[in-house]
């Protein structure tokens, strides 16, 4: 299979920011791209045009990670300066401040019905919240890891996954934080987390330079994916449950198989420093990739050698 630059009627990047772009995220109906990073900005842009929709200038400090409400009407934002911020999308009005973490918050994550976020800090803070959305109410706290990186809702609602620094993932019942699991077969921090469009599975990888997936109800692993020769910071699930994409400190973004975790497609010519942050279109025909200023839109498609 082949990765390429997106077709003629898609920008192959989008160039609005003036320092390096830390996250980036699809609204659910894929019509606009929301990206966020040094400038202490979150952009929101069309993906077909190219053209700046809209900037959200809430944040005094570098914007680590962004999330789309699922119904598509709110952001929620998170930076260095330990706050989350809620958003609408449309206005850029702020909605709610949570003040809860202490320092970076690496990774916000909405529950499906829209209603609570998980957010989790890094280095000096070390835990993840949930919370309500728009009046900032705590509802508890986890804090039995060492810097959390990525902490994702599952689709089904009912756990929230962590990854940290102690080479640890833990799952977890979302409503009431108590443990269902721990995943402890990396060698490394763990930088991404994601799960399986279905929540039966989850994708982990990190500092051993492999990714893996596992059964999310009994930490069994499927397979595991060695093709990456540098850390991996980001990994991402498609819309459709089949591949995985992944990428980090190597330059290259991988496609592979979900199902038998063998390489599809990789892009290798384009980064030429480290990938921060990746995301799929929700109709699975385009991956959104950052790196240093720029958010490149790749599409991928099937060698007529393969």
């Amino acid at each position: 299979m082949l990765i390429q630059h997106s077709t003629a009627r898609e920008p192959i990047t989008y160039t609005g920011h003036t320092d390096n772009v830390f996250a980036v995220a699809w609204s659910p109906d894929g019509n606009r791209v929301a990206s966020g990073g040094r400038d202490n900005t979150v952009q929101i842009w069309d993906p077909i045009s190219g053209r700046h929709l809209l900037t959200f200038r809430g944040h005094p400090g570098c914007v680590l990670a962004i999330a789309w409400s699922p119904n598509g009407h709110y952001l929620a934002t998170s930076c260095t300066d330990g706050f989350v911020q809620v958003w609408e999308a449309e206005t850029g009005n702020l909605r709610t401040t949570y003040r809860g973490h202490r320092r970076f918050v690496r990774s916000v994550s909405w529950s499906p019905d829209g209603s609570m976020i998980a957010s989790g800090g890094d280095f000096g803070d070390n835990s993840v919240q949930v919370w309500r959305a728009f009046d900032g109410q705590s509802i508890y706290t986890h804090g039995d890891q060492y810097r959390i990186f990525s902490a994702p809702w599952s689709p089904t609602a009912t756990y929230i996954a962590s990854g940290s620094f102690d080479e640890r993932v833990q799952i977890w019942h979302a409503q009431s934080g108590a443990p269902l699991l721990e995943y402890n077969e990396h060698k490394g921090p763990v930088y991404a987390v994601c799960w399986s469009p279905d929540g039966t599975r989850v994708a982990s990888a990190g500092h051993d330079r492999q990714a893996r997936i596992w059964d999310a109800s009994s930490g069994q692993t499927h397979h595991i994916y060695r093709e990456h020769t540098h850390i991996i910071k980001t990994l991402a699930w498609s819309p459709n449950g089949e591949y995985i994409c992944s990428a980090g400190n190597d330059t290259h973004l991988h496609i592979w198989s979900a199902q038998t975790g063998h390489s599809t497609a990789m892009q290798t010519n384009q980064h030429t420093h480290w990938i921060r942050a990746i995301a799929w279109s929700p109709d699975n025909k385009l991956i959104a990739s950052t790196s240093q200023k720029s958010v490149h839109l790749w599409s991928w498609q099937k060698s007529t050698k393969n």
